[in-house]
């Protein structure tokens, strides 16, 4: 094991496992060698595994540090600059690291701009889609007389050596992808690289003579830096590996990780898979491997890939799954020309000849195809009629990628909608748009990008679902409420993922189904859908008030629970029985809510709950005021004066509930907001007295509140 990956995790917790099925473990030694791995992870997981450590041959790096890296900062300018201060102050070759081909292109065309004449510098770029000629030409010794500049990515940061470098310039970002279960897509993350990364990148400088090293970051910011990259197995699709565990008969609980695949990701792949017909499981079971899983296990590549081939094969469509799986594990292969993948297909045919800048990736893409019809075997099963029939294409598509098949939102538009419920767009105007269903075989988006962009993409025949993809069709009775017209609609509607096929209204439905669609709408809509009233409200707070103070000191009360969340889980009960003349919206206007509710109250907790949790209190001035319940403990909002007299805060329910009170000038404005009556009199009335008697010299302010008669007046009658 040289790196992490998700294939080398895989096979050292499968390898762990084997091993423990020997009766003498020590029959299958297990040796991990890394330049990058955690030496100390790595030796507990093996059970204290000795770790032994070779520095090996290097040249010694002086390091360069830059000004601090600004986040949303443009990397470009400060690489072309350093680029040309190492030029001017280095000899050798230049090794600079950029986090993917955008920034790649950008730089090549600045320094070409700047270096003009200059023959004797050479610009290299290095990445991943280039053909293996101009990998070769950037990895080779420069001329004599000459210097090279090689533009790379990641790809060149461990165990490739570029002759003649000497001077590594480090942007310190790599561009990773990073799988989303939620959308089961895969997004590209420009981020910082680990310090493990770093000191890789900076020993490409020291692998033929002493080297120099520019980070183009400070050295404060590299220690707040990451020790080691995040694995993959966090961030990765686990399609592949939950079918191979499938295969083995564990599930990943079972198993010995560096790093256990999270839990999401591991259920998205297997709903996957399950969609794909390689794992089936009945109501309370595990996943189960099927035949066409195991056949799809032995097929060299993703399990979506996998499925395409094999019922690919088996529809007589053999050649060109071939292609086509070709086309998806190969980057495209006609970059600009257009989303639709029939242009890639015609060039992989040979009946067009690609450019000079594609010619690399046809002929992968053509060796790969070449090794997947190896890998075929067996007749076709259930031929199609007309073969060469272009929607073939889009057949073999949703075969692998059934939640990508995507319908028009709007006719001519650019927005999708997907199968799995998102959104997709293509980001200018391309020639699949006068499609009104497409099936989207690459996708995704960058940071800062709101929407998923459509980057490779066919046609679709909706027709198709009816014949070789009806597996990928579910009936679906919707019973609801049309929100623009507020009328109930009742239909059958066919439905592949969250896209509607076709609808057929749905007749002779009988009460129930209605009654069910009724309450199904409330608890979309919420409580609020229902005439609710303020002094309704009020009452549901009392009743909730008594309820807590009864759990507060016992297991139970005999308060019923009309929380909005219980009442909503409740519908059935207390609300179906009042729906029989609901066939508008609008008739939920009509129901006597008031009603409906109160009787969830047995007799006698009626009478109870005005005893307990009474609408008003006397105060000491006579005056009845009234309480309310929106808030815990209730609030009492009366003027000062009318509480004169008053020793202690009132209370309720028997009294176990104080009440808060807000004391409130003349003019109706709080002074003070207490729970503590007693105090307020003792230690802050004073205080507020003198401001008050400033404010409203014609009211009554007595020296001792407590002997004073209290009043509603301006003046009291003594």
């Amino acid at each position: 094991m040289l790196e992490r990956s998700l294939d080398a995790d895989l096979a050292l917790a499968l390898s762990l496992n084997g091993r423990a099925l020997f009766r003498d473990e020590q029959l299958l030694k297990i040796l991990l060698m890394s330049a990058t791995l955690e030496g100390e992870r790595l030796s507990n997981l093996l059970d204290d595994a000795p770790v032994i450590s070779s520095e090996g041959r290097m040249f010694p790096v002086t390091m360069q540090w830059g000004r601090p890296f600004q986040p949303g900062e443009f990397i470009e300018p400060r690489v072309v600059q350093t680029v040309l201060d190492a030029l001017g102050s280095e000899c050798g070759s230049l090794l600079v690291f950029l986090p993917g081909q955008a920034e790649i292109r950008r730089v090549n065309q600045q320094l070409s701009d700047v270096l003009g004449e200059r023959s004797e510098v050479m610009l290299c770029p290095l990445h991943g889609e280039m053909d293996l000629s101009a990998q070769r030409a950037a990895i080779e010794p420069a001329p004599h007389g000459k210097r090279k500049v090689v533009l790379a990515t990641n790809i060149a940061e461990t165990s490739l050596t570029i002759d003649g470098v000497r001077v590594v310039i480090d942007a310190g970002l790599a561009r990773v992808p990073r799988f989303d279960p939620g959308s089961g897509m895969t997004r590209l993350d420009t981020q910082r690289i680990s310090r493990a990364s770093a000191t890789q990148r900076a020993g490409r400088a020291g692998r033929l003579a002493p080297g120099v090293c520019y980070r183009l970051w400070s050295e404060t910011q590299h220690e707040q830096m990451a020790a080691y990259d995040a694995a993959e197995i966090l961030q990765a699709d686990l399609a592949g590996l939950a079918l191979q565990l499938a295969r083995w008969g564990v599930e990943p609980a079972q198993l010995a990780w560096l790093d256990v695949p999270p839990g999401a990701a591991y259920a998205q792949a297997q709903d996957l898979l399950g969609r794909l017909d390689a794992l089936s499981r009945k109501p309370g079971e595990q996943w189960k491997l099927t035949p066409h899983g195991q056949a799809m296990a032995q097929v060299p590549a993703h399990p979506r890939i996998a499925h395409l081939l094999l019922r690919g094969q088996a529809l007589g469509l053999g050649v060109l799954a071939c292609d086509v799986a070709a086309l998806l594990g190969e980057r495209d292969i006609l970059r600009g020309a257009g989303a639709d993948l029939h242009t890639r297909l015609t060039l992989l045919g040979g009946t067009e000849r690609a450019g000079r800048g594609a010619q690399g990736g046809v002929q992968r893409a053509k060796q790969l195809a070449r090794q997947y019809r190896g890998a075929l075997k067996g007749a076709p099963k259930q031929p199609v009629a007309d073969p060469d029939h272009p929607r073939w294409l889009g057949a073999l598509l949703a075969l692998a990628y059934p939640d990508r098949v995507a319908q028009q939102r709007k006719a001519g538009g650019a927005e999708y909608r997907l199968a799995n419920g998102r959104a997709a767009l293509f980001a200018e105007p391309d020639a699949l748009m006068k499609h009104a269903w497409l099936v989207i075989a690459e996708l995704g988006s960058r940071q800062g990008q709101r929407e998923e962009r459509i980057y490779l993409a066919a046609e679709f025949d909706p027709a198709l679902f009816d014949s070789v993809l009806s597996e990928q069709v579910t009936l679906f009775d919707q019973l609801d409420w049309d929100e623009r017209e507020g009328v109930f609609r009742a239909e059958r509607q066919r439905k592949a993922g969250e896209l509607i096929i076709s609808r057929e209204p749905l007749k002779g439905l009988d009460d129930s189904a209605r009654g069910q669609a009724l309450l199904a709408l409330v608890r979309r809509k919420g409580l609020e859908l229902l005439p609710w009233t303020p002094e309704l409200r009020q009452w549901q707070a009392r009743v909730s008030l008594l309820r807590q103070l009864d759990l507060q000191k016992q297991d139970s009360s005999q308060w019923p629970d009309v929380s909005n969340d219980a009442l909503l889980a409740s519908l059935e009960q207390w609300l179906l029985p009042y729906l029989g003349k609901v066939t508008r919206l609008s008739h939920f206007g009509n129901l006597d809510l008031s009603s409906i509710v109160r009787s969830l109250l047995p007799w006698p907790l009626p009478q109870r709950l005005d005893e307990q949790a009474p609408h008003h209190l006397s105060v000491p001035s006579g005056s009845s005021v009234r309480l309310d319940y929106s808030e815990t403990p209730p609030i009492l909002a009366v003027r000062l004066q009318e509480l004169f007299g008053l020793c202690d805060t009132p209370r309720i329910a028997g009294g176990r509930q104080l009440v808060k009170l807000h004391l409130l000038s003349p003019a109706r404005r709080p002074v003070q907001v207490t729970q503590d009556l007693a105090n307020f009199w003792r230690s802050t009335y004073a205080e507020v007295r003198k401001d008050l008697k400033g404010r409203y010299p014609k009211h009554y302010w007595p020296d001792d509140p407590l002997i004073a008669e209290p009043t509603a007046r301006v003046k009291s009658r003594q």
